[in-house]
């Protein structure tokens, strides 16, 4: 039986992937990461910083992506600075579980957000995957909170 794609996924507080997720004190959601995409099959990849901004019923209201070009050639510590600035920008934060609508952007010719995948066969199961990079997965039930790396 084939799963209907979820109006709502629910990101719980970590300190992994979903370190840096919660509410601003004017009740938005948001979330702060560092996208990627992968040096492989003759790419030369790019390192990003991402801050999605969420309303109180988690849809897209902006989002903030900022490129730092290839792993090997960019400034670690320009893309940290970067990363802490937007995170002091949200002014005072509560870090807590979240939950937000799918959604994708397209920046720099790459697509961006909570992505719908579905499945490639009767045994893959319908995932919605952040990307670009595929480093949070998450499946059915889709209010668990976690997710697979």
């Amino acid at each position: 039986m084939a799963s209907n794609p979820p109006k709502l996924i629910t990101i719980d507080h970590d300190d992994y992937h979903a370190e840096h997720i919660g509410r601003t004190g004017d009740g938005r959601q948001f979330f702060l990461t560092l996208p990627f995409e992968p040096a492989i099959g003759g790419r030369v990849g790019c390192e990003f910083v991402a801050l999605y901004l969420f309303d109180e019923h988690g849809l897209l209201i902006e989002a903030k992506i900022d490129s730092f070009g290839p792993r090997d050639s960019m400034s670690d510590e320009a893309r940290q600075n970067l990363h802490a600035q937007r995170l002091k920008e949200l002014g005072g934060v509560s870090f807590e579980r979240i939950e937000l609508a799918p959604f994708s952007i397209e920046r720099f010719g790459t697509t961006f957000g909570l992505v719908l995948r579905e499945p490639e066969d009767e045994e893959d199961p319908l995932a919605v995957e952040v990307q670009p990079g595929n480093y949070m997965a998450f499946f059915e039930p889709w209010d668990s909170g976690e997710y697979d790396t």
